[in-house]
């Protein structure tokens, strides 16, 4: 995260493919339509000085088959495939279909690890698959959006809120 454009375009020529994202959604509109930032590819020469204005996330880019959205509530992990195809899924909500799916140990154990470290009792991970199966951390998610995911697997996230709320866990 940097609003440096030479920081920028250091990290985009160490990375080579490079996404840009803003940090949070915004729900604003510009004449009746919808004006937001989705993950979108950006290269060294797109980087101006507009850059300073802000703090910009970059990333390096993923070569993904998948999404996988993962709620972590407590001891409880539910992780969803979203296919898609598309670099960012949020782009189209019709597009999507779901899958859940089981993370390997080690991942389900590095994001139990990352909340409490942080003193979290749940979080909204992002991460990608890349085409070897292997799983890329993109963010703790700050939206934390999931009832949708429930609606459309039966997953009992809610329960699982329910659950740590009445029972007082802290981390």
């Amino acid at each position: 995260m940097t609003n440096d454009p030479v920081d920028a375009r250091e990290f985009i020529a160490a990375h080579g493919q490079v996404i840009y994202k803003t940090l949070r959604w915004t729900p604003y509109e510009r004449d009746g339509v919808p004006v937001t930032g989705w993950a979108e590819p950006v290269t060294a020469a797109e980087i101006d000085d507009s850059l300073r204005v802000t703090p910009h996330l970059f990333q390096a880019r993923v070569d993904k088959v998948a999404d996988v959205r993962v709620l972590v509530v407590g001891p409880h992990v539910f992780a969803v495939r979203i296919h898609s195809g598309l670099l960012d899924w949020r782009k189209d909500y019709s597009a999507l279909s779901y899958t859940v799916v089981d993370l390997p140990d080690r991942v389900g154990k590095a994001l139990l690890a990352y909340l409490d470290h942080f003193g979290l009792v749940s979080g909204s991970f992002d991460l990608a698959m890349d085409r070897a199966g292997d799983y890329w951390w993109l963010e703790l998610n700050p939206n934390g959006q999931w009832a949708w995911l429930e609606e459309k697997t039966g997953l009992k996230m809610s329960a699982a809120f329910a659950d740590l709320l009445t029972r007082g866990v802290s981390p």
